[in-house]
């Protein structure tokens, strides 16, 4: 059987036994995978320092549809991305990308979401300090959309009614914002409008990088996503890299 070759970026890695490790995936033809790489952790393995987390590169897979787990045969990286593990800030928000991308991707391939992960990735290596809290907050909405949950802005989340401009009530467990006949009774909150404006274009990736948040609204921009995940995404558990970047300052 020969090895299937696909682009991929490594999620996350764990020693398995004494010389193995099981690696996590995220690969643009098949999707999330996790394979054991033999050998990984003695001295003369082909693997070496390869398989770091958040690395891209060219995966050989050995894949069977019987079984969950794979083999990995070979990885070669193109992408080391270890520039990233230098501010904790930004490691943290790459990392949930990464958290969000194997927690929660469906079965079949995404080659977008591969390709926006990816891109994320890339853009994070570079992006000013100045500019990381609005590139964070836009780049991890945008793999929330991506997965399928972007949040209503311009309709009621309930009824589809168009929203005016301006403010309006936002909830989180409805999904967005809520018309005025909607939002009575239930647990919404207001969201000042040039607050829906900076979501919009966060989601929408049209946000000037280079606006400051104040602490106070850059906090409450993260902690609304956040609980948006945990409440449409996680079920309700914490996600933890994605809850670790919300309480840093």
């Amino acid at each position: 059987m020969a090895p299937v070759s696909t682009s991929a970026i490594v999620l996350h890695t764990f020693r398995y036994g004494e010389t193995s490790k099981i690696v996590r995936l995220a690969t643009r033809d098949l999707g999330v995978q996790s394979a054991i790489a033999k050998g990984a952790m003695r001295e003369n393995s082909r693997f070496g320092a390869k398989l770091e987390t958040l690395s891209q590169g060219i995966a050989q897979l050995y894949i069977k549809n019987t079984r969950e787990l794979q083999t990995l045969a070979e990885f070669e990286p193109t992408k080391i991305r270890r520039s990233l593990t230098n501010d904790v800030t930004r490691y943290a928000v790459a990392e949930s990308l990464a958290e969000l991308v194997l927690r929660f991707s469906p079965a079949e391939p995404n080659p977008q979401l591969y390709d926006d992960l990816g891109h994320s990735l890339d853009r994070l290596e570079t992006v000013e300090t100045g500019q990381l809290s609005v590139y964070g907050l836009g780049a991890i909405w945008r793999q929330v959309c991506e997965l399928g949950y972007e949040p209503a802005l311009s309709h009621c989340a309930r009824d589809g009614r168009q929203v005016g401009t301006g403010s309006a009530h936002f909830s989180v467990t409805e999904g967005g914002v809520l018309c005025k006949r909607c939002a009575v009774g239930r647990k919404a909150r207001r969201l000042p409008a040039e607050d829906r404006l900076l979501l919009e274009s966060l989601i929408h990736g049209s946000a000037d990088e280079s606006t400051t948040l104040s602490k106070k609204r850059n906090a409450a921009h993260k902690r609304l996503l956040l609980r948006f995940v945990k409440q449409h995404l996680s079920e309700g558990r914490e996600p933890k890299a994605l809850s670790y970047w919300e309480s840093l300052d």
